[in-house]
């Protein structure tokens, strides 16, 4: 059923491409494409198909990206680009219908990007696309910028992991001031079993609800949100595998516009390593954008700025024939 619907949905938006009134047409659809061996589930949203193509790869990982209606950070952006949200391996709606088959890694999941990419240009005959990477989103993101430059008009990268072993270094050592001002033994205890790196899932538990609860958020399911660290193996070495990436180094330059969001508060990915990669990144075009009431969150704390930004700042850069 699944894959009669892909086909039929796939046939429809072909039409739909093919059409003299494709200016004219609202896209609205959930599509099943074939990348990386599996099919991989997008949800592609615009209120015009003429529009530049827009991809949002959601942080994690392991996190869903296809998002319900409570979560409003891309709406606006409808209204300008074709937006699609992805549901990468392993999560969402793709690991609904078919669990990766093989290890999970950093490059199968930038091999994945870059091919999902190249059916979705191909699928719109559009020759670049604007992306914008969340947290582990960025480690995709800064791929496509580093490898397939030619392929993206600009990379916007939202609480950018830059030198994330680093960050957890500075944030780990905050969090236990920050336990020992306020005599909190159980924080004390808690974050004295936590190592940089990360030794397993449960002192990456303890320093990710710790860095929680010390910068004010909720953690709405504290089950799920322990579970996903403590029982979710693959995703965890994932994760660290990521850590490793040190973006100073190992990329000093992109071929590519570059644009920063990052919050002032931020400090799991340190916003203050992300302000110093800023200054010595040198690209085609940048731009460094804060968001002064965000800490990590962004796209959850201020989602109408970041769009806004988008649309107000970044989109008018380039000039784009319908």
């Amino acid at each position: 059923m699944i894959k009669f619907l892909f086909k039929l949905s796939f046939l429809f938006l072909a039409v739909l491409m093919k059409s003299e009134t494709r200016a004219q047409t609202r896209i609205d659809t959930t599509e099943y494409l074939l990348v990386g061996g599996i099919k991989q589930a997008v949800k592609i949203e615009g209120a015009d198909l003429s529009k530049p193509l827009f991809l949002f790869i959601t942080g994690g990982p392991g996190s869903e990206g296809i998002y319900n209606e409570n979560k409003a950070y891309l709406d606006k952006l409808k209204k300008y680009f074709v937006v699609v949200a992805w549901d990468q391996r392993n999560c969402g709606k793709t690991l609904e219908i078919n669990p990766s088959p093989v290890k999970l890694t950093v490059k199968l999941y930038e091999n994945d990007t870059y091919e999902l990419i190249s059916a979705l240009l191909k699928q719109f005959h559009q020759k670049k696309l604007f992306v914008m990477g969340w947290s582990w989103g960025t480690v995709l993101g800064f791929y496509m910028a580093a490898k397939h430059p030619e392929m993206v008009y600009a990379y916007m990268a939202v609480s950018p992991a830059v030198n994330q072993w680093e960050s957890e270094r500075l944030s780990l050592k905050e969090l236990k001031q920050k336990a020992a001002r306020k005599k909190n033994k159980q924080a004390m205890i808690e974050l004295s079993k936590v190592k940089i790196p990360f030794e397993n899932g449960e002192q990456n538990y303890y320093d990710r609800k710790w860095l929680s609860i010390f910068n004010g958020e909720t953690i709405e399911d504290t089950v799920a949100f322990k579970k996903y660290f403590t029982e979710n193996s693959e995703m965890i070495a994932l994760f660290r595998e990521a850590n490793f990436i040190n973006l100073p180094v190992s990329l000093p330059r992109v071929k590519c516009p570059v644009y920063f969001f990052v919050g002032r508060k931020d400090h799991q990915t340190n916003y203050l390593i992300s302000q110093k990669y800023y200054k010595q990144i040198q690209a085609p075009k940048k731009g460094l954008y804060w968001f002064e009431r965000s800490g990590h969150l962004i796209p959850v704390t201020e989602p109408d700025l970041m769009q806004q930004v988008v649309i107000d700042k970044i989109l008018p850069q380039f000039k784009l024939s319908n």
